[in-house]
């Protein structure tokens, strides 16, 4: 996953774009594991709770899911 560019879009918005982006370009597919949330941090040079606000909106639209103590997940894509 890249990097998002700065913009006037909260950061927390950017990444979810940049993982929504990777899952349909297929960087992403179901069953993989997203790094944690420490990694993700570094990665988009933000603060943890940016990022688990980020991945929270993102597992309420069904499109991630956490498993507390192992990851965080991309769900299988809808029938």
């Amino acid at each position: 996953m890249s990097k998002p560019s700065p913009s006037a879009e909260p950061v927390y918005r950017r990444i979810m774009h940049a993982i929504e982006t990777a899952i349909e370009s297929g960087e992403l597919k179901p069953g993989d594991r997203l790094p944690s949330t420490a990694q993700l941090s570094d990665q988009y040079d933000c603060s943890p709770p940016t990022v688990r606000q980020a991945l929270s909106r993102l597992q309420e639209r069904g499109v991630l899911q956490g498993h507390q103590g192992r990851g965080v997940y991309v769900t299988e894509a809808p029938k």
